[in-house]
This record gives C-alpha cells, structure tokens and sequence, in this order.
C-alpha cells in the first residue's frame, strides 16, 4: 500500500496533464461529451413534458435508458477491445452527436401515425436516445480499459479520479450553461432547443478532436468475438469479489432508476420552487440548474481526498458511503416542505449532500475493473453493467407509474399516483443495497 500523503485538492488537474496521451484525449473527449449531456439530459423529462407527455411516458423514457444502458456496454466494451479504442470512440461520438441532433428537431418533426396509433412529438426523444447515449454507455468499456491499462494497480482509485474530476467538471459548467440560456429565454421549449444546438457543437468538435489527437499505436486488441455463448461465459466468469458489489450496487441503482428522471419534475412543478434574492430571480427551471452545478462541486471537491483515503483505509467504505448518499436523498427531497422561506435554502442544502455520491466514484470504478485481466479490462466492466443494467430496466416505468398513477382499462381498478411514495420507496430498496454491500462487498487485493 502507498503511503498517505496531503490530499491536494488540483492533484488530479496536475496528474491529468501528466498522464499517457490516450488518456489524456480521452478525459477531453469525456469532459466535451458530458458537457453536452449534463446541458441536455437532466432537462429532457421537462422537454418531453413541454411536448405532451405524462408522467408514465417519462418514465418509460428512464426505462428505455435503462435498456440502452444495459444493452450498449457489453458490445461496446467487445468491439472496442477487437478493433481498438480509437475507432470505437470515434464511432460512438458520431452516433451521439446524431442523437443531440434529433431532439433539436423533434418539435418541429410534429406527429406520427403507425397503424391508426397516433404518436405526439415526444416520441422523437426516444429516437433520439438510442443514438445520443452511444458514447455514454458503448464507451463505457473503452474508457475503463484505457485506465485500466495506463495506471498501476494501487493507483486505480486515483487514475479513475483524475479522470472523472475532468469529467464532473462539466457536470458543473453545463447544467450552468443550461440555466442561463433557460433563464433568458422566455419560451422553455424555445430554449431548450438553443442548448441542444450548444450540445451538438461540443459533440461534433469532440469526435473530431479524438479521432485525430488519439494515439492508438499502443492499443492492445482482445480476442475475436466467439459467439452469443461466449456473452453467458463473460457474465459466469466475471471475478467473485465483483458479486457482492454487483448485489447491492444493482439495488442502489434500481431504487435511483425509479426517480432520477422525475429529479427536474419535482423542482419545477411538485414543488415548483426557483430563487428570488432581489436583483437575483430564477424560474424553477432555470434553478434546477444551479443545483446541479452544486451537485456537481460538491462532487469534485469531494472524489480527490476520497480517491486518497481508499488507499488508506480500502475501496469497500469510500463506495459504501456513497451508496448511502443514493439511498437517502430521495426520500430527503420529496419530504421537502413547499412554498415557505425555507422551500430553496433546504433543496440546495439536499443538492450539495447528493454530490458526495459522486465522491465514491472512482473507488467504485477501481473495485470493478482492478480484478480484470490485461486486455479484458473492456470485457469485465461491460459484463458487469450489463448484468447489472439488464436488472434495473423496469425501474423508471415503474416508479412513473407509482408517482404519475395508473388505470387499468375494462376495470375499476385505478391508482391516483404518489410522488411521496415513489420517492420513499425508493430510498427503502436503496438501503437495503447499501447495507448488503456493507456486510458482503469485498476488497480489492491492492487496496487490502
């Protein structure tokens, strides 16, 4: 085990400038496409509502998430360890960009009609998604194979951080970004459509960007894919300390699924609050945006002295906590009294305690993909969060049905919908998942 040494708050700005140049394009890559996505993705679940949808429909678009994100790691992770991280991130980032581009033009695509059946604008979103989580959830086993292969193994936690720092970065800066353009633009609709156009730029210029500074000279290919078979091998054979971490993490992370998406429909119409200090007015719309950028500082003033405590006292309770964090807040939020003085001082207080999940981050990471051989670093984490997405697929539709309400038709049999209930049943399944992972999860060996 190293030895401890002053958590220094810019180590990983300076680690990041000193490491490899593939993953040095990469965390820029990272950093432009999660600045287009934390621009867009947050706000999505209003964008769907300001062109119609209902509650149940939003959901269904946190589930078909969940799908993509199950379905895209696992070939993701194959194809980039066969034909090379260059050519894979390459091709996720067109697809991504193509995705931005698509919910830029969905109000003005108008309706569909397929069979009789009559679908709204909204049903564009969904198209638009199978291509804009491409880079996300496809480069997800490229992005740990490159780190995986770069650092040493009892700097994982740290060679994940510096990674993520750049990453969160934009998680800060573009939900800001967002909220300006939202703020001074009357119609959300309207702007909404202005921040898409800001996201496809970054998307377009990080393709670019990757594809020419990328070095791939270094690249290792895995093995030839065998067959379907060998995806039940990949799953049977994933390491054994990854089994307790997979448990809990996969409830922590279906009790999120079932809320995530309805985060921006709480700010804006279960509580509708924004911020008004005098010279200082933001819609609730635009005030989401502010929260998520304290989220995200919180978060990244938060992962490095995480980073370095997993060295000292282990992986396992860096993750635990932030599983915690995931379970609570929840239940915290929607128990959040409406319109009285404290309404806004006590949701950015809740919004800043949310990004200490983030801090658990890399310690997490490195839990997944220390234990994987060389060049099946891609393999091992596609496995896991196919397993694990797989699992959690279900979860947004049903908590839209829980917090929107549901009938069934040729029965009287009808539930008017809870917010209160999504929410806290949610946080239930989460720490359950978290207390499970607190009593089995393993350590890494390095970090042991």
């Amino acid at each position: 085990m190293s030895e401890p040494d002053d958590v220094d708050l810019l180590d990983p700005f300076r680690q990041f400038f000193s490491l490899r140049r593939d993953v040095l394009v990469l965390s820029l890559a990272m950093f432009a496409f999660s600045l287009g996505f934390q621009m867009t993705s947050r706000y999505v679940p209003e964008y769907m509502s300001a062109l119609g949808a209902g509650a149940f429909v939003i959901g269904l678009f946190g589930t078909v998430g969940n799908v993509i994100g199950a379905v895209y790691p696992y070939p993701g992770g194959r194809l980039s360890d066969r034909i090379g991280s260059r050519i894979a991130l390459t091709l996720f980032g067109v697809l991504s960009s193509l995705g931005f581009a698509v919910w830029l033009v969905a109000p003005t695509l108008g309706t569909i009609t397929v069979g009789g059946v009559v679908f709204e604008p909204w049903i564009w979103i969904f198209v638009g998604l199978f291509l804009a989580q491409a880079w996300k959830s496809f480069g997800l086993g490229a992005t740990f194979a490159i780190v995986k292969q770069s650092v040493p193994p009892e700097r994982l936690a740290r060679g994940f951080a510096s990674t993520e720092v750049f990453r969160r970065t934009a998680f800060l800066i573009g939900p800001l970004i967002a909220a300006g353009v939202i703020q001074y633009v009357a119609e959300f609709t309207v702007s909404f459509q202005y921040v898409l156009a800001i996201a496809l730029f970054f998307g377009v210029v990080a393709t670019a960007l990757q594809h020419v500074l990328y070095d791939a000279s270094e690249d290792t290919l895995g093995k030839e894919f065998e067959g379907i078979h060998e995806i039940a091998d990949d799953l049977r054979n994933l390491p054994p300390e990854l089994r307790p971490l997979l448990v809990g993490d996969t409830l922590v992370r279906f009790a999120n699924g079932m809320v995530y998406v309805f985060f921006v429909i709480v700010i804006t119409q279960f509580l509708e609050v924004g911020l008004d200090m005098g010279p200082l007015s933001l819609s609730p719309a635009a005030f989401f945006g502010v929260l998520l950028a304290i989220e995200m500082l919180v978060a990244l003033v938060s992962m490095p002295p995480a980073a370095r405590a997993a060295e000292s006292v282990g992986l396992k309770p860096v993750v635990a906590i932030g599983f915690l964090v995931y379970a609570v807040f929840p239940a915290l939020l929607i128990s959040v009294p409406a319109d009285t003085p404290l309404t806004a001082p006590l949701v950015v207080l809740l919004f800043a305690f949310s990004g200490l999940r983030f801090a658990g981050l890399p310690a997490h990471k490195a839990l997944i993909v220390g234990p994987a051989e060389r060049d099946t670093g891609g393999r091992v984490s596609g496995s896991y969060y196919l397993l694990r997405n797989a699992i959690v697929i279900p979860s947004a539709a049903l908590g839209g049905l829980i917090y929107g309400g549901f009938s069934i038709p040729t029965t009287d049999i009808a539930f008017e919908g809870s917010p209160v209930l999504s929410f806290g049943l949610a946080s239930g399944i989460g720490l359950v998942g978290a207390a499970y992972f607190a009593l089995f999860g393993e350590e890494y060996d390095a970090y042991a």
